[in-house]
């Protein structure tokens, strides 16, 4: 069984809930620095549920619950951005 101990080892995420004004910027950077930092064996999308889950009491309108929330939304995918094969061949 995971625990929020093994989710959150940094506390990063608990933080950025206690951090008042924080923006979605600084989440996003939280966010990242979470999730590169969660051990390999554990499913992020799982992760992030389980962390949703916990602080289902914060503020739906709170910026880390938001990207958590984006976190979760497997709709987005990767786009390549520039570089010579974006380019149309003739």
């Amino acid at each position: 069984m995971t625990t929020l101990a093994d989710l959150d080892h940094k506390q990063l995420i608990q933080e950025a809930y206690r951090i008042e004004g924080i923006t979605e910027s600084q989440c996003r950077s939280i966010f990242l620095d979470w999730a590169l930092s969660l051990p390999v064996q554990l499913d992020d999308q799982s992760a992030i549920t389980q962390i949703m889950a916990h602080y289902g009491d914060e503020p739906q309108d709170h910026p880390m619950t938001q990207v958590l929330q984006q976190g979760l939304d497997k709709t987005v995918k990767p786009r390549r951005r520039g570089g010579w094969r974006s380019r149309p061949r003739d």
